[in-house]
């Protein structure tokens, strides 16, 4: 199912009257990746996480296909399509990887045949999962690691994906792959990816729109044919030049 992901005027913050984010719009479509990036400190995780709810904005709106999602509880949210993959590699180490998989797929718990049909489809969709299902998941490499984390929330057909830093803290030669793994995601979904990114070249690499975020409010914004790699690191100089 399509879906169309839309923030207007989103002000938000986690002490009040200090805000992260101050006046922030964007829209993300199916099927297409919108790369959020900007300087350290511009309120693009905060961004995410206001949009998935564990945030609760003082002024506007946060709509999915119209509807107005920006009171509503996390889980309420996701019950709606929205999938949040966040930061820090939220595996269960002890768990293996088929019981990870399965507790991204709560929603499914009284349905066990369209869970057992979507864990097929997310390990045809990766291999290396299959091969290594009933292993703990502190088994799996780094980017097996966040392999798993795309693939949990993958499992309830997402109609969007928040995804924060996929690439922080691993290394570099595993950086490709992460990007490969959110390509597949979009084929395997058509899900809606807001991608916050540090990684210019990578976001812009699989980015289909861009936002340019600045001290919490969007300073350049479109195609990503608009943002060369030049383009985009000047702006983000200029950000932080103030």
């Amino acid at each position: 199912m399509s879906a169309t992901l839309s923030v207007t005027d989103l002000v938000a913050g986690y002490v009040p009257g200090v805000d992260v984010v101050r006046g922030t719009t964007l829209h993300a479509r199916s099927g297409a990746v919108s790369a959020i990036v900007g300087p350290n400190g511009a309120g693009k995780s905060t961004l995410l996480k206001t949009i998935f709810g564990f945030l609760q904005p003082t002024a506007g709106s946060v709509t999915l296909d119209g509807a107005d999602i920006a009171r509503l509880p996390p889980y309420r949210r996701k019950r709606l399509g929205i999938g949040y993959i966040p930061q820090e590699l939220n595996v269960f180490p002890s768990l293996s990887v088929e019981e990870n998989l399965k507790i991204g797929g709560w929603t499914l718990r009284r349905r066990p045949q369209a869970l057992a049909e979507r864990l097929q489809e997310i390990y045809a969709a990766f291999p290396a999962l299959e091969e290594k299902k009933h292993r703990p998941a502190s088994t799996l490499s780094g980017g097996q690691a966040r392999m798993l984390s795309v693939a949990r929330e993958m499992l309830t057909k997402p109609r969007v994906m928040l995804v924060d830093e996929p690439t922080a803290g691993l290394a570099p030669a595993i950086v490709p792959q992460v990007y490969e793994i959110l390509r597949q995601a979009r084929a395997a979904t058509n899900a809606a990816i807001l991608l916050v990114d540090q990684n210019i070249g990578g976001a812009l690499g699989i980015a289909d729109d861009v936002y340019l975020l600045d001290l919490g409010r969007v300073r350049a914004a479109g195609p990503v044919d608009e943002f060369s790699l030049e383009r985009t690191r000047e702006l983000i100089k200029e950000c932080l030049r103030g």
